[in-house]
Parts: C-alpha cells; sequence; structure tokens
C-alpha cells in the first residue's frame, strides 16, 4: 500500500529542512512497507503525524527572540531540565496547540519536540488535508503500523577469550547506553542484572557490580506487573507507548494478554536488549542448557527499554506514532546508541522515523536498524536513511545438526537440537480433523492460530510432516505435541534458511528439495510409514558467515540506486539470547532468526566503539565497521548479488577497533542529499549534491551514463601520520581511477579524492561491482562499489521538454507515443466499513471492468482528490482476468494510482474501495490506455547524435488538445541496445 506525505508551505523560519518533508514518492508509486499502510487508533480514527516547521530541541540554534539556542556542543547531550530547553519546548508546545487548534482537532496522542518537532493526533481525513496546507506545517503523515523483523555469538565475532576485543582493548561498553526500541522488556532476566553472582545469574541479595551513571534522564515508568523498582543499575530505564493503539484502554480491548507496561510479553525486546547489551556469562537454562553460557555484546553497556511494539498473536506490531516518541525520549534522555529491529520504509527518506533518527545522529546517537526479512527478493533492504546503520544478517559457526532416517531407508539431514525418536510418520496433510482447511492442516495450525486442525486420533504416537509457513515454527510442533504426536519433519516450500529452533517435540528442519520425496514416502507408504528421529550435534566450524536466506536485499529502491544498502551484516540466524517466559512457554532463553537479530549485534559494537572512542561521530562508527569489514563465503566482495546481500561485508570487531581512516558525514551533507534524491518540494536554501557523493564508506551509481567522478573525504584517526595507497578490484567493463592514488595524511587530517568511472565494455542495464581499498602502514580500509551503466538518463515521466544523457556514441533517435485522452468512468463509493485491504471482495467496493486491447504499452488507472467529496479517502487496486493482483495505491487521501507496463490483452477489473468515507462519495475513475503508435497530437525532437558523457534535449510540442483533459503519452528511445524504458508524458490542459 502507499503512504503518502501531504503538500506544505515554505516556512520563513526554516526552508532548509523542508528538503526532508517533500513527497516520498512519485504519486502512486509502490511503497512495500511492512504493515497494513494505513495506520489508526483503537477506535478506528485516523491517528496522523504532523512536522513542523521549528528545528527540535536537538539542532535549534538560536534565532527565535527570547530562546536560547539548545543544540547540545559536540560530545554532549541533550539536557531537558535546563532552562533553555524547558523555555524553547514550551514554544514548539504552543506552535503545536496553536496548529491543532486551526482545524479544529482536540486529540493529542504525543508532543515530540527533542530529535522531531511535531506532534501525534486523531484528525479526520479533511482536518489532515487543511493542516497540510496551514503556514510551518511541514508535512502530516498518516500512521501506520509496522512489524518486528525476527547461542551467542561473540567467540565468532572474536570479542571473548584472552586475545579477544574485550580483554585486548578493555572495550566491553562500560558508561555507553543502549536504547532498545522494541517490544519491552523482562526485567528479572539474568542478563540484566546489576548484582554479581555465580556464572552471571545473580540475585538481588549480591554484590552490586554496577555503579550509578551521572547524567541520565530516563525513567522507570510504572504500569501493569511492572513498578520502578524493576529497573537498577543495570536497566537504568523503562518506558512504553500506545497511542497508536488508543492507549491503555486499546491495549486491553484489542491485545488483552498484553502487559500495559514497559514489560515484555513475547520476547523480541529482551531478546535484542540481552543480546546487544545483556551480562557477560550468564548462565542458560532448560533446552538452551546445551548451548552453555551467553554474553551480550557490550556486557557492561547499560539498558534502557522504549516498548513500542505490542504482541498480536502474529508477531509485534509497531505504530510509527509511538516509535517517534520513543526515539524522541530516548536521544532526552541521554541514550549513546538506540537498536531498531522493526520494519522501515523502502523508499522513503522522509517517513517520520527516518527523520527522527535524523536528528538523533545529529545529536550524536548511532542508530542501527535491520535490513527486513524479505530476502532472497532484490530490492527489498528497507531503512534507506543514511544517517543510520542498516543491518543484514548471516550465520554463524555454531549450529544444532540432525537428521531423519525414513523408513525406505533414505536419510536427510538437517538444522536439529532434538532427542532421538522413532515412531510412525504421517503427513499433516493426512491428520486433518473433519472439515478443516486443507492450507491450515499442510500447515499444522493450532498454536497461536485458535484453531485446532490436526486430528489426535490420527497423530497421536507419531511423527507428523509439517509445512513452513504463516504460522511461528515452533508453533507448529507445539500443535503437533498437542494433537499427541511425538515428533515433527518441518519442509521448506522455497528456498530459505533452516533453523535449529526448541521445539515441543524433537523435530528436524529440512530445506524444500527434501519436500517432494519426504512427502511421497508418507504417502506411498500410508499406515506402515515410519521415521526415526536421531539425536542432534553441536556442529562448529561451519562455512560462515553466510548471508541468511530471509535477509533482504539490494538494491535500495530509494534514490535510484544511488546509495548502497544494506550497510553491512552481522549473525542473525540461530540467536540464542534471553527471551520472556510469556510469549516462549516459559522458557528464559530461545533462539530467534531475522534482521531483528543482527542489528542488536552491531549497536553493541558501536558501544564498543563509543566508548573507546566517545568523540567520535555516528558516521565515523559506521564507517569504522563497514571498511573493517569481510565477505560472505564463496565470493569476494565483486560480485553485484554479494554485495546486495552483505553491504560492505560481514563485521569484524577486532579490525574495527583501529580503522586507520574513516568517512564521516553530517547534517548538512544528509539535507544535500535529500535534494539531490528528490530536487524541489522545499529545498529552498540548500545546494543539492549528485546522491552518489554522500560521504559514506561505500559507493553507489544507479545510472552511469557512459562516465561519472564521485567525491569522498577521508579522515585519519591512526593517531599519527598515514601513507595509503589506492586500488580497485572489480568492476568488470567498467574503468575507474583514483586521484590521487596515494595520500599521506598527518593524525585528525582530512584529505579528498575522487573516483573516475567509465564504461569500456560493461552491458548497459546491469550492476558491476568491486572495491576500493585504501592500504599502507598496516591500514586496510575497504570500500564496496556498485555501478549500473546505462545507454542513456532519462527521466521516468515529464510534463514537457527535458534533457537527457547519453552514454554510448552513436545515432540517437526519439519518437512520440499517443497522447491518448483519459476514459473517465465516474460512480459512487460507500464506506468499507472494515477499513481492510482493496480486494474484489472489499465491503461497498465498486469493480470496474476494463478491456486492455493487444498492444497496449502502458495502462494507468488514477483517482483524484479533485474528484471526491472533501476529506474522503478512497483506494485503488487492479486485478487481471485471471483475477490476480497486479497493482495497488493506498494513500492517506484519494490520489491513488496504478501503472502497469506492457500488460496482457484482457479484461481487467479495477476496484475502487470506499476506505475511509462518511457515507458516501463521487469518484471519477480515469484510465489511460497506451498503444504502440504517435496520435498526431505530440512532436519531439531530438539530437541525431549521442555523444557519451553528453546532455542532450528534447523537446516536446503538442496540438489540437482538448481543453480541460488529462493526456498520457510517451517517448520511445532508439540508437543502441539497452535503452531505457519510455519517458511517461503526462499533460494537463487547462
Amino acid at each position: 500500500m502507499n503512504r503518502t506525505t501531504y503538500g506544505l508551505r515554505v516556512s520563513p523560519t526554516w526552508a532548509a529542512l523542508l528538503a526532508l518533508a517533500a513527497l516520498a514518492t512519485t504519486a502512486g508509486a509502490a511503497s512495500p512497507v511492512l504493515g497494513n499502510g494505513k495506520g489508526r487508533s483503537a477506535a478506528g480514527n485516523g491517528a496522523y503525524i504532523v512536522q513542523l516547521a521549528d528545528m527540535p530541541v536537538s539542532a535549534y540554534q538560536g534565532g527565535i527572540g527570547g530562546l536560547q539556542a539548545t543544540k547540545p556542543k559536540k560530545g554532549q547531550k541533550i539536557d531537558p531540565n535546563s532552562p533553555a530547553v524547558v523555555s524553547y519546548m514550551a514554544h514548539l508546545a504552543a506552535q503545536q496547540d496553536k496548529a491543532m487548534a486551526g482545524v479544529g482537532a482536540s486529540k493529542k496522542l504525543y508532543a515530540y519536540s527533542y530529535v522531531f518537532n511535531g506532534f501525534a493526533a486523531e484528525l479526520t481525513s479533511a482536518q489532515a488535508e487543511k493542516l497540510a496546507q496551514m503556514p510551518g506545517v511541514l508535512a502530516v503523515t498518516k500512521d501506520e503500523p509496522r512489524k518486528l523483523d525476527t547461542s551467542s555469538t561473540p567467540a565468532f565475532l572474536g570479542l571473548s577469550g584472552t586475545d579477544g576485543v574485550w580483554n585486548r582493548t578493555g572495550a566491553t561498553g562500560e558508561g555507553v547506553i543502549i536504547g532498545i526500541i522494541d517490544g519491552g522488556v523482562w526485567p528479572e532476566h539474568p542478563s540484566f542484572s546489576d548484582r554479581t553472582g555465580t556464572n552471571g545469574n545473580a540475585s538481588k541479595e549480591g554484590r552490586l557490580s554496577y555503579q550509578q551513571l551521572p547524567g541520565w534522564h530516563g525513567k522507570c515508568v510504572p504500569g501493569e506487573a511492572f513498578t520502578g523498582s524493576d529497573c537498577n543499575q543495570k536497566l537504568i530505564g523503562a518506558r512504553y507507548y500506545n497511542a497508536g493503539w488508543g492507549g491503555n484502554a486499546g491495549i486491553d480491548a484489542q491485545l488483552p494478554w498484553e502487559y500495559n507496561s514497559p514489560r515484555d510479553f513475547g520476547g523480541h525486546g529482551t531478546h535484542t536488549a540481552s543480546t546487544a547489551g545483556g551480562n557477560a556469562e550468564v548462565r542458560t537454562t532448560g533446552a538452551a542448557a546445551v548451548f552453555g553460557s551467553i554474553s551480550g555484546i557490550a556486557p557492561r553497556a547499560r539498558i534502557a527499554s522504549y516498548k513500542v511494539c505490542w504482541e498480536t498473536g502474529a508477531g509485534g506490531s509497531c505504530f510509527s506514532t509511538d516509535s517517534v516518541a520513543a526515539i524522541d525520549q530516548a536521544v532526552a534522555d541521554g541514550v549513546d546508541v538506540i537498536n531498531f529491529s522493526i520494519s522501515g520504509s523502502t523508499t522513503n527518506f522522509r517517513d517520520p522515523v527516518e527523520i527522527a533518527f535524523l536528528f538523533a545522529a545529529d545529536a550524536g546517537v548511532f542508530v542501527a536498524a535491520s535490513a527486513g526479512n524479505s530476502g532472497p527478493a532484490i530490492s527489498t533492504v528497507a531503512h534507506p536513511g543514511p544517517w543510520l546503520t542498516t543491518v543484514a544478517a548471516g550465520t554463524h559457526n555454531r549450529n544444532g545438526e540432525g537428521s531423519v532416517r525414513l523408513g525406505n531407508g533414505v536419510t536427510y539431514a538437517g538444522a536439529s537440537v532434538a532427542t532421538a525418536v522413532n515412531a510412525p510418520l504421517i503427513d499433516s496433510t493426512a491428520a486433518g480433523l473433519p472439515g478443516a482447511d486443507p492450507t491450515q492442516v499442510a500447515l499444522c495450525f493450532g498454536a497461536d492460530d485458535n484453531v485446532a486442525v490436526l486430528d489426535p486420533a490420527k497423530v497421536a504416537g507419531k511423527i507428523v510432516v509439517c509445512d513452513r509457513g504463516v504460522t511461528g515454527r515452533t508453533n507448529k510442533s507445539l500443535a503437533v505435541q498437542r494433537a499427541g504426536g511425538v515428533g515433527m519433519i518441518l519442509l521448506n516450500t522455497s528456498p530459505n534458511s533452516i533453523s535449529a529452533d526448541f521445539h515441543f517435540v524433537p523435530t528436524v528442519h529440512l530445506q524444500n528439495t527434501d519436500r517432494t520425496a519426504v512427502k511421497a514416502y508418507a504417502a506411498s507408504a500410508g499406515t506402515v510409514a515410519t521415521a526415526s528421529i536421531r539425536d542432534a550435534t553441536l556442529v562448529y566450524n561451519l562455512s560462515a558467515p553466510l548471508t541468511a536466506a530471509f535477509s533482504s536485499r539490494g538494491p535500495l529502491r530509494a534514490g535510484a540506486g544511488d546509495l548502497l544498502k544494506p550497510d553491512l551484516i552481522a549473525p542473525g540466524q540461530d540467536i540464542l539470547a534471553g527471551v520472556a517466559p510469556p510469549g516462549n512457554n516459559g522458557k528464559l532463553f530461545d533462539l530467534y532468526s531475522g534482521t531483528s537479530m543482527s542489528s542488536p549485534h552491531v549497536a553493541g559494537l558501536a558501544a564498543l566503539l563509543k566508548q573507546k572512542y566517545p568523540g567520535w561521530s555516528p558516521m565515523a562508527i559506521k564507517s569504522a565497521l563497514m571498511t573493517s569489514a569481510g565477505d560472505v563465503v564463496g565470493g569476494m566482495n565483486t560480485s553485484p548479488p554479494v554485495i546486495f546481500g552483505q553491504g560492505a561485508g560481514h563485521v569484524n570487531p577486532a579490525a574495527a577497533m583501529n580503522p586507520g581512516l574513516v568517512y564521516d558525514a553530517g547534517f548538512s551533507d544528509w539535507l544535500s542529499f535529500i535534494c539531490g534524491v528528490q530536487p524541489g518540494g522545499g529545498c529552498a536554501g540548500v545546494t543539492p549534491s549528485d546522491p552518489s557523493n554522500l560521504n559514506v564508506a561505500s559507493i553507489a551509481i544507479g545510472d552511469m551514463a557512459g562516465l561519472q567522478t564521485v567525491t569522498r573525504k577521508v579522515t585519519n584517526v591512526s593517531g599519527g601520520p598515514l601513507t595509503v595507497n589506492a586500488t580497485i578490484s572489480g568492476l568488470a567493463g567498467i574503468n575507474a581511477v583514483v586521484n590521487p592514488a596515494s595520500l599521506t595524511l598527518n593524525g585528525g587530517q582530512t584529505a579528498s579524492f575522487t573516483v573516475s568511472f567509465s564504461n569500456t565494455s560493461a552491458a548497459p542495464g546491469s550492476y558491476a561491482g568491486g572495491q576500493l581499498t585504501w592500504a599502507g602502514n598496516g591500514v586496510r580500509v575497504r570500500s564496496p562499489i556498485v555501478v549500473r551503466p546505462v545507454a542513456l538518463a532519462a527521466p521516468a515521466q515529464v510534463s514537457g521538454s527535458y534533457n537527457v544523457t547519453f552514454g554510448y556514441n552513436g545515432s540517437f533517435s526519439a519518437v512520440p507515443r499517443g497522447l491518448v485522452a483519459a476514459t473517465l468512468t465516474p460512480g459512487t463509493v460507500s464506506d468499507d466499513p472494515t477499513d481492510g485491504a482493496c480486494a474484489l471482495t472489499a465491503p461497498n467496493a465498486q469493480v470496474i471492468p476494463v478491456a486492455v486491447l493487444p498492444n497496449t504499452t502502458h495502462a494507468r488507472f488514477a483517482l483524484f482528490d479533485a474528484d471526491v467529496s472533501p476529506g474522503a479517502d478512497i483506494d485503488l487496486c487492479v486485478f487481471n482476468s485471471a483475477d490476480e493482483l497486479v497493482g495497488s495505491s493506498g494513500s492517506g487521501t484519494s490520489a491513488e494510482e496504478v501503472s502497469l507496463l506492457n500488460p496482457a490483452a484482457g479484461t481487467y477489473r479495477v476496484v475502487v474501495q470506499g476506505w475511509g468515507v462518511v457515507g458516501s462519495t463521487p469518484f471519477k475513475l480515469h484510465a489511460w490506455l497506451l498503444g504502440n503508435t504517435a496520435a498526431g497530437n505530440m512532436t519531439v525532437s531530438a539530437p541525431a547524435t549521442a555523444v557519451v558523457g553528453q546532455t542532450g534535449a528534447i523537446t516536446i510540442t503538442t496540438n489540437s488538445l482538448a481543453p480541460a483533459t488529462k493526456y498520457l503519452g510517451a517517448v520511445v528511445y532508439g540508437g543502441t541496445t539497452g535503452m531505457p524504458s519510455p519517458t511517461l508524458v503526462r499533460i494537463d490542459t487547462p
């Protein structure tokens, strides 16, 4: 679904920040953020995040009469109790209240002030639209829920042991505060004890191991099953945020099992917190005891928990209104590092959460965020902001390995921590209750699904074959146990990771390549089928690290490929850490997998670097982790598929402690970057930069037309003079020249260099990968490179004449298609009371058939705000002749658009859904079906010859266009192979 950020006006107080509030995507562009795309409170009212123009506390440098600057000096934190901050906060609060009063809004959910100036409030669509037009309002964004991106690994990372980083450098996170914005915390967990005890399992009677930390402004907020005394000198703060759910009443009504407090129910928050900064050598219990003790990555760091995610029964759900409030407060409290293992936008640099993190980074707070769990599909990586560190997930060198031998004598190896069991075998598809949903039976529903589908009469005493998917892996084994089963074979249905979970019955998890044979045996042998699950063993020194199959990949959709994400990779599969017993069937420790697990590894490593180098910026820390990283197993970091999975590479803590050189960047760099990615839309006063020139420790060029030069700066942090020389490896078919090729820097000195790229033989449209390495005096500083050469750099859509850049030498042509006028279908749609997703079956939806003829090159369907009742919010989705969803658009307004490139001929059905309508509203569906010929009403003139690296003007003229009509056409390019898709032309006549 789409998320639209509303329009804005230029503010005389802060024109520069308007760059942050420009529309995130072009109208109708896809925005596949996890969640339903429609934030709302428990009562069903719309919740919105409103960003105002004045600087937040963390960035205000004065200029308003009577109000002193509040931006903390370098190396200092915000003091929320200082008179200057208190006065400025009152000013911001007054502006917020004035904005709300201006539209008659009364219910404020949150006031944001420290790293995001604005508020969250319940608004009608009409109020939101009116508010977006008020002076001093930068953006109004509809709230949306996001999902959690769900063995100890210090030895694997070289942290523990006599020669490990902790012992050799003394960096253990002492005095550093990690803020965990997640699902809460289980405060009694031994990973968070502040007392000494045997192997870390401390009691309150033990000796105090942590002393009070000065300068901390956080609190331990009491609530259900949680008191102020549940915090201590290790767990120094705990807060909770639930306004996105309608407050305490909303949680009680919708999630009655949850704690209305910072206490963790599901276990995700405890797991991430104990991974990042849990105590050292904590003895595990229960099924986890076989693995020994666990330690956090920064075992002496302090933990502050901010609960924004609430267990829904199908994973945690976290509203952006609550997340922004937690980020805002965490920086004011004084955290040094934030971990955010929650999904995010794949396209939007100006998402409110990303902007809050931008100001957090400007205030000196390092942010680690999960890359997402949508791999192995490409272009699925989330959290595009260059001011935070986006972390992919890898494997590590400890795993539970087991096998199952079937009655036909064939043995299959997989992931397991099982004890041996021999029993009859049955496929779950043959073990369903009468009338049970066959899909649910195949998936072994019945634990957290509130539905029993397995027949105890068929399952009792047997090993059951279950498919992976939809419901949790361990919930499948719980369903088997409840039906009387004694074991489980868990089968992947597609290529994916396999995990050695702590199951309720002995279990072996097998790859999808084994699925057909296992199910065929179970079916053919029938009632005499048998299986023998063998004792699992812990296996070390595996081929690791590898990129986990579930980990999201690049290229990044945001920024047209001119920024590389993920930034790096860390362990994220089968990570053993603390959990909350209520959501984990009484366990205190469990194995979780996800980029949720890799992100806190990096947060912990950042805490170690923050302790060792307290004056370093978040970007210097990020650079040290990136440039010291190593490749995953199976290939050098010169292959684009490898780079888009691992970023700069797998973290190497020992090397990161002495990186030699760092790439640094700050607030003004980020503003210029945003205006370069999306020029206009409020970038007055900001000098835009080519996004490829942002000073990050990677180089990405998404559309190199023949040649391009990028600029970087490095700073010597080695502590002494340093001479390094540059080498380029990889980049097949691309020539790269570094100038100067050698740098000599004194301690603390910064130097600039350029890298010039030119295409010699690389195929247009495909990425080439490589790396830049600076080496000398014992220093090795490596940066990944991805370059995508193109034959022609051209815009995707225009409304008049424009320029292109050539990536080849030779003849060139540009010819028109269309223009065609929109076909209008008026109608009326009533409100959908379920506020569900747009679908053929959505209540009260209007379904409009559209015949798409052969040779249609582009079909577009659109709705416009001007055609509906004020404040109405209607959505749009399109199904092909096979009833397959081929496109949808669901923003916070009625400006919706779905475009289909070269659609197959057939009768399509366009659905108009009344997502947020008072009664009913009129609408007009606009449909354009563009063929492959010119219509005679548009001419195109262009250069006849292309010269590599030069710009050519494409001039568009029109004639005989009807008034008050919306037209669609295209410009088609010729002259060489590898030309881009046609540039669309949208013209509205007065």
